[in-house]
Formats: structure tokens, C-alpha cells, sequence
């Protein structure tokens, strides 16, 4: 085990609702096992895994080995794999009647020192009943906190009608509304890269950046989520979390503190700012599309109706939008926000793609290519700065782009903690600054269904694109991070 000097937490319980789910089964129990392998939590916290259904503890904690493992095979077969393995118990509650969590009353039982951290893994039209059912039966106190998983509702109206329900039972701060993009490294690092470094806060405006880009693109289709995807699409399941989610870091004023209210309190007002979409706008900065049979690195795929085994959907699986914020500092300046479900590569990634230099000096008399500074998040999380180097030699002043690298997975040679890791321990710590706070939710909502009616206003039609393409209509150098859309031009 690594001796590492990290801060420690006092025992806590950890409920999870949804505890068989794909999610706890992938992130949730192997982020709570390398807090463990690193120290950073002590073997006396205990795993409640709330279950529908009866199931096996042996079968159950067989898969949760499993999930550990695919992070390495030495961390399996370790001692304390064991160890965490001995501190989970399955509880069945069958249904959200107050009733049924006499089985969760007794099992936490031992442990009522420790404070309970409610996880809701659940579909989001359940957290009010499971919020009820926990207050009716007296498991919640002020020490007591609850995570809420994506997506919070599908309307405004919806979200506010959760945010009441739960509201009966926790305090706002006692809630914790997760979006894992928040917890990587290389978004975190968008915050120092910003307020830490005088030459970039300097250029961080419309005088010197030309446009924005945010892209989020996945080579999977909707696989086992088509029930849910097909009523939510690429909107609602990612444009109205992960991507203003960073386009509001990208775009936010310096708080006064790092501190949870300060930093919200400065997103919000960018979600405030966004310009909304009308009948008009929406016509012209907007793409809707939905993927057809393809291919992805050689293999043939099925298309999005056969995925979902239906004869017809209008679900988009892909958006792409023009917006502005209209403040002071973004005044003029586009940002262009892309997400897509069978695409040839998954990567996300936020291009700040500065002006040109006014006037050439150089023989060439060709233009300079701008510089761009690429925050990538999926895979090999990096951040680059594309500026304009001569090309050694004595022909005269020719020069061409070059990167300058930070490559987290180069220079930090331990192993690369998970986002779910350190949102997770954020929780125990108390600590809501990467968390939404209701009225950014509500903001977010106000602003996304004015794309959404604006689309229902227009008809806005679906545009077909072939799985392991760019999306409909585009034109793209991956390369050169240059992407183009029918009626949506980026560079």
C-alpha cells in the first residue's frame, strides 16, 4: 500500500440507492476503494447497497471485484480489496413506501454515530418518494447529506418539482447535485490555468479571443440506456449539464474566494447572460442529428432507430449550437457547443481559439495562424498551447504551430485519480463548490427550453449523419480542431 500523507475523514455511513446499478457497479464502488487504497478514507466507513430486489452478497461483491480490477490487477487482488469488500452490506427495499426500509433501519442500526451520506443513483423521478420515505423514518439529521445523480428532471417544471420534494427533507446544503465532468483534473485545472496565471486572465475576453469551442464526442451509441435516451436526447442528457457546465468556467468572472457560493454565484450570472434562443435564431445556430448505420474503426454499427427497436424517433443523438454571452467581458464573442453520439473518436475537449496577430510582418505575407489554447478532458487529459515557432534552419523566417504540452498522464507518473474520486470526497468533506446549487439548475433549465420550444415552434427537422462521421453536413480537420456545420460555421 502507498504510504501518502493525505488529509483522513471520521467513519461515515454511505447509502447508496441504486446500489446494484450500472453506475455504483462502475464508478461509484471502485472511487470509494482507491479513497481507501490511498488512505485518504479509514476501513471504518461502512457501504449501505440498497437493492430492489434479494441478490447475493458472494455474486454481488464478485462484480464490485470485478470494477476494481479493471483499474489494475493489483489492486484486486490487494488486502484491502478485502477489506472494502467486508464493509459493504446489501439491503433490499423492495419499494419507496416508509414501510419498507425497516431492513435499512436495522442495518445502520451499529453505526448511528457515524453520519449517513444518501447517494441517489436512482431515476430522478424517484428521489422524492426515497427523500420522504428516509425523513418519515428519522434517518436524516443535520449532519446528514444527499447526492443527486443526473439528470435532474426533464423540464424546469420538473426540476423544481424535485427540488421541492427533496427541499421537504434535506436543507440546500445538505444537497449535492453531481456532474462527474467537474471533477476532472483538467477542468479543475481550467480554474488555476485561469486565476493563477496573470498572461491568460489578461486575454481571457473578447479584445483577444475570437470564438470558443466545447465538443463532446462519443463512439458509443445509447446501448443499454435507449429507454431513457430516447426520451431525453443529446439536449437534456448532455448540452444542459456537461456543456454549460463548462462553458460557465470558461466563462465566469473571477470569484472572490474559492469558495462553494462565491464560484456559483459567478456561474450563475453566466447562465443568466446566455442569449436565448427565438424562432428566428434557432434556425440558423442549431443542427439537430441523429446517426444512421456506419462504421467505427473498421466495424459496421447499427443506426439509432435500431438501437432503440423502434420504426421511428425524432430524438436528436446530436446538437450543435452558436450561443453568446452578453456581458462586458464576451461581448460579440460565439461560443460553439457540439455533442454527438456515434462519432469516430470519443474526446472532449474546450478550444479557446485566440485572434490573429493584427499585421504580418514576415516575408511570407501569408496569415498567422491564431494561437489556441486545447484543454482536452477524455482520454489522455492535457492541456496544450498552440503558438507560432520558427522552423530551425537558414531558410529565412519560416515558421509553423507547435504545441506546448502539459500531459497529466507524462508528468504525474502516479496513478490518475477518477472524477467520481474526488467529487466523492468533496461530499465527506462538505465541500459544494463543483456541485449546482438550485438556482443554477433552474437557470440552466430557463435557458435550454428555449431551444427546445424554439425547435417544437420550427418544426426543426432531423438531419441523418452516418455513424463514424463528424455529424450532418460538416466539414472537419480533427487535427487542426476546425469543424464545420451546415449553417453553423466555426472558423
Amino acid at each position: 500500500m502507498r504510504k501518502t500523507k493525505k488529509e483522513t475523514f471520521n467513519p461515515f455511513n454511505f447509502i447508496i440507492f441504486g446500489g446494484d446499478g450500472d453506475l455504483a457497479l462502475r464508478k461509484i464502488y471502485p472511487a470509494l476503494f482507491h479513497r481507501l487504497y490511498d488512505g485518504q478514507i479509514t476501513p471504518d466507513f461502512r457501504i449501505f447497497a440498497i437493492c430492489r430486489r434479494e441478490r447475493s452478497l458472494s455474486e454481488f461483491k464478485t462484480s464490485v471485484l470485478e470494477f476494481i480490477s479493471e483499474s489494475g490487477k493489483e489492486f484486486g487482488k490487494s488486502d484491502l480489496a478485502k477489506i472494502f469488500l467486508e464493509r459493504i452490506q446489501l439491503v433490499q427495499v423492495s419499494d419507496f413506501s416508509p414501510e419498507a426500509y425497516s431492513n435499512l433501519i436495522t442495518a445502520l442500526k451499529p453505526n448511528q454515530k457515524a453520519p449517513n451520506i444518501f447517494y441517489f443513483s436512482t431515476p430522478s423521478s424517484a428521489f422524492g418518494a426515497i427523500a420522504s420515505a428516509l425523513k418519515e423514518n428519522g434517518l436524516i439529521d443535520e449532519r446528514s447529506k444527499v447526492v443527486l445523480e443526473k439528470p435532474l428532471g426533464n423540464s424546469l417544471a420538473t426540476a423544481q418539482e424535485i427540488n421541492r420534494q427533496v427541499g421537504a427533507a434535506f436543507q440546500e446544503n445538505q444537497v449535492y447535485r453531481i456532474d462527474h465532468y467537474l471533477g476532472k483534473e483538467t477542468v479543475q485545472n481550467l480554474m488555476v490555468l485561469r486565476f493563477a496565471n496573470h498572461l491568460f486572465e489578461q486575454a481571457w475576453n473578447s479584445q483577444h479571443i475570437e470564438n470558443v469551442q466545447i465538443t463532446v464526442a462519443e463512439s458509443l451509441g445509447v446501448q443499454s440506456r435507449a429507454g431513457y435516451y430516447d426520451q431525453s436526447g443529446a439536449l437534456l442528457d448532455m448540452v444542459q449539464n456537461h456543456l454549460l457546465q463548462l462553458l460557465c468556467l470558461v466563462a465566469m468572472e473571477p470569484p472572490h474566494l474559492l469558495e462553494a457560493d462565491f464560484v456559483r454565484n459567478e456561474k450563475l450570472k453566466v447562465l443568466y447572460a446566455l442569449r436565448p434562443f427565438s424562432k428566428k435564431s434557432i434556425k440558423t445556430q442549431s443542427v439537430k442529428g441523429q446517426y444512421t448505420r456506419g462504421k467505427i474503426a473498421g466495424q459496421s454499427v447499427s443506426s439509432y432507430l435500431e438501437d432503440i427497436e423502434k420504426f421511428d424517433s425524432k430524438t436528436e443523438t446530436f446538437v450543435a449550437l452558436t450561443t453568446f454571452v452578453d456581458n462586458w467581458r464576451w461581448k460579440g464573442v460565439p461560443f460553439y457547443l457540439r455533442t454527438g453520439k456515434r462519432m469516430p473518436k470519443r474526446y472532449s475537449e474546450i478550444v479557446i481559439n485566440f485572434r490573429p496577430v493584427a499585421h504580418n510582418i514576415f516575408p511570407s505575407g501569408k496569415e498567422i495562424p491564431a494561437n489556441k489554447l486545447i484543454v482536452r478532458l477524455q482520454p489522455d487529459e492535457r492541456i496544450e498551447l498552440v503558438q507560432m515557432t520558427k522552423i530551425p534552419g537558414p531558410g529565412g523566417y519560416r515558421y509553423k504551430p507547435i504545441a506546448l504540452k502539459l500531459d497529466f498522464v507524462d508528468n504525474f507518473k502516479e496513478r490518475f485519480p477518477e472524477a467520481y474520486e474526488r467529487l466523492i470526497m468533496d461530499v465527506v468533506r462538505g465541500n459544494q463548490t463543483l456541485f449546482m446549487r438550485q438556482d443554477e439548475l433552474e437557470a440552466s433549465w430557463m435557458w435550454i427550453e428555449t431551444i427546445s420550444k424554439s425547435w417544437k415552434e420550427v418544426q426543426m427537422p432531423v438531419e441523418l449523419y452516418e455513424a463514424g462521421t463528424w455529424g450532418p453536413g460538416q466539414d472537419v480537420m480533427l487535427e487542426d480542431h476546425i469543424w464545420n456545420t451546415k449553417g453553423y460555421a466555426v472558423d
